[in-house]
């Protein structure tokens, strides 16, 4: 019983705080509180208050030369009912189903192969990360040449070989799969995150299943795959965030053949934010679509986490 009676003072008097403070500790609090202020006042001005005000502009109708005018639910049911946001959001989830697997699964095994011991082989890990260096308004003016349909080097390639190459830019059918073709070529960032997660998996067991008769395949297959799902999850997740938010490659090629061309085919959730809050002045329902757009991404990254707990494997 005193044993007892002694813990629980010392609990006591482990969470009783000074009621008053020395200069000298008055002084380091100060000091933490000037060090934090830049921070704290950059996070109210370009994080907090953007963030507040766009919720009350989703419920409102808004025009920098006009009052603010509540409107209530309106801006989310002319939503719902307006074509170009599902075309929009259909052409989105299309990204994001195809491109983030494919950009995934390609930059996998690129870093597969560069993770081999061959000779230059630093050399091979920098010539496949220099395309993601590049700007992004560059990298998009130069896939623009690359996939025009008159004189571009892709169509010109397939020529030799008896194909007719499409028209990439202006018909639907194949606008975005170029738009994949350019994400999978600024994929170095991914590579690079694979090649790190590849140099942790154990020695040990891939030779471990070499001695057991595995093939390479096998190894790959049962051990490092399974080592690496973590690193997959991340580079699934941010990269579904960021499909959704795709923005400047889009808004390049549309801007190559007219505005709504190739018919809405990259029409998509960010560029009609853009051209909603930019072209149209309609703030109100621009923020509505951004605060719907946060729900989306959000529900879909806690599915992919709930999800995750069947094939993730965190080792220890």
């Amino acid at each position: 019983m005193a044993e007892l009676l002694e813990i629980k003072n010392l609990a006591k008097r482990k969470w009783n705080f000074p009621v008053k403070w020395s200069k000298r500790t008055r002084q380091n609090f100060w000091l933490g509180v000037l060090f934090l202020a830049p921070w704290f006042i950059g996070f109210v001005l370009f994080t907090f208050y953007p963030l507040a005000a766009s919720f009350v502009y989703s419920f409102s109708e808004y025009h920098s030369r006009k009052p603010l005018v509540w409107v209530g639910l309106d801006n989310y049911n002319t939503m719902f009912t307006d074509k170009l946001f599902w075309t929009s959001l259909w052409n989105t989830l299309y990204m994001v189903i195809l491109a983030v697997p494919i950009t995934l699964l390609t930059s996998f095994f690129c870093a597969v192969l560069l993770n081999l011991k061959v000779s230059g082989q630093s050399i091979y890990r920098v010539i496949y990360f220099l395309p993601s260096i590049v700007p992004t308004v560059a990298s998009t003016l130069l896939w623009l040449w690359i996939l025009n349909p008159q004189a571009g080097v892709m169509n010109t390639m397939l020529s030799h070989i008896g194909i007719q190459g499409p028209n990439w830019l202006s018909d639907p059918t194949w606008s975005k799969p170029s738009l994949i073709l350019l994400g999978m070529w600024g994929m170095g960032g991914t590579i690079v995150i694979y090649l790190s997660g590849l140099q942790d998996v154990p020695t040990s067991l891939l030779e471990a299943a070499e001695l057991d008769g595995a093939n390479w395949w096998q190894r790959l297959r049962y051990i490092t795959i399974p080592m690496v799902s973590p690193i997959t999850l991340f580079n699934l997740i941010t990269g579904m965030i960021g499909m959704f938010q795709y923005f400047a490659q889009a808004y390049i090629f549309r801007g190559t053949s007219g505005l709504g061309a190739p018919l809405n085919s990259t029409l998509f959730y960010s560029v009609y934010l853009f051209q909603a809050g930019f072209q149209y002045l309609k703030i109100g329902y621009a923020s509505a679509m951004a605060w719907v757009l946060f729900i989306i991404i959000l529900g879909c990254t806690i599915l992919l986490l709930k999800v995750s707990e069947r094939f993730t494997y965190y080792a220890g």
